[in-house]
């Protein structure tokens, strides 16, 4: 229900065109937790992604830098952050799972900082792993197991097989060190069922934040009490998300809370946003809204599963093309004159 609610949302509201307003230059730059980013959308970290392909990260990296957006790595990630932070100029963000165990939570801040990532993401909605069917049905693990269904799907599509043998090994560089992922075929939901720590609580995110000392952003923050209670202790960032609707079905969606947690909070930390953005006009009606930027995630990583980096690249221009478009069509030349006069709410959506 959430996954089709995060899509339908955007269609809650209009936009509303201004004309003659001189638009030939058009400047879709913002500044976001503190960095500086051509495009208001940024590939927001998820897991696993040379599942997806066997550039994984790599790809994502790379697209990213060519539209100079940001990227994240997660602590799922299957490239090291640090190999990244060497490779790339653009903003990288580090995401990050609460870990029961205290030790290992600050060791990996503390390795990121030693990368020279400058802005740490805490993952707050996946305390627990949501009930995600499809892989309970299929079996699916890290590392792989050879499933009749598994050895099926890799003859159907063998170019998928061949790169995945002829390529690096499966890893997860960011948790090997700390984790053994390998010896019992650890799978995703046990790591979130026994490894996560579901008390996280304010406390803990406080001394987080003190420890880490710099922009620090919490995804997975949905309700105005708490987008308050993260700006009274000194977040500089929330990102509205249901987890693409894989946490908790049933819950709202991101676009829909935007508005009053905006109103709420938005001059005191940055607001972000995700879940169901395909098109530039959503990115655009959520800036109107007063989002500061917005994430993407399933919009590149199908296109990395087709092609890799290109299909990464194809999709952010196809984004650029069409926020280029709306501007123009909306008669705006820069994100900031984007407001609440652009929207219209529909009566049988509101």
């Amino acid at each position: 229900m959430t996954l089709r609610r995060n899509a339908a949302s955007f269609n809650a509201v209009d936009l509303v065109p201004n004309v003659l307003r001189g638009v030939a230059d058009v400047d879709l730059s913002t500044t976001v937790m503190g960095q500086d980013i051509a495009l208001p959308v940024y590939l927001s970290p998820t897991a696993l992604q040379r599942l997806f392909h066997h550039q994984g990260e790599r790809a994502t990296a790379a697209a990213a830098e060519r539209f100079g957006t940001m990227f994240g790595v997660s602590s799922l990630g299957t490239v090291s952050m640090e190999e990244l932070a060497r490779k790339h100029s653009n903003p990288q963000v580090y995401q990050f799972y609460f870990h029961k165990d205290r030790g290992l939570n600050s060791a990996m801040m503390q390795r990121a900082k030693a990368a020279g990532i400058k802005v740490m993401m805490l993952t707050v909605d996946s305390i627990t792993g949501g009930n995600r069917e499809r892989d309970l049905r299929t079996g699916f693990s890290i590392p792989f197991r050879l499933t009749p269904t598994a050895m099926a799907q890799f003859a159907l599509k063998p170019a998928y097989g061949i790169n995945y043998l002829r390529h690096e090994k499966f890893s997860l560089p960011q948790l090997d060190a700390h984790i053994d992922m390998k010896g019992d075929t650890l799978t995703i939901g046990r790591y979130f069922s026994e490894m996560l720590d579901p008390s996280l609580n304010w406390r803990d995110v406080e001394a987080m934040l003190a420890e880490w000392g710099g922009p620090f952003c919490l995804k997975g923050v949905m309700s105005v009490e708490d987008a308050r209670r993260a700006a009274a202790i000194g977040c500089s960032s929330i990102v509205l998300s249901n987890h693409g609707g894989r946490q908790l079905d049933g819950s709202r969606a991101a676009f829909d809370q935007l508005d009053e947690v905006v109103q709420a909070v938005g001059d005191r930390l940055d607001v972000m946003m995700d879940g169901g953005v395909t098109r530039g006009t959503h990115v655009l009606k959520a800036l109107a809204l007063g989002a500061k930027a917005v994430g993407l995630g399933r919009y590149y990583l199908f296109p990395l599963a087709a092609a890799g980096q290109p299909g990464i690249e194809r999709a952010l221009a196809q984004m650029n093309a069409e926020l280029l478009r709306g501007m123009r069509l909306m008669g705006c030349s820069k994100l900031s004159d984007l407001g609440h006069d652009a929207l219209r709410y529909v009566p049988s959506e509101r």
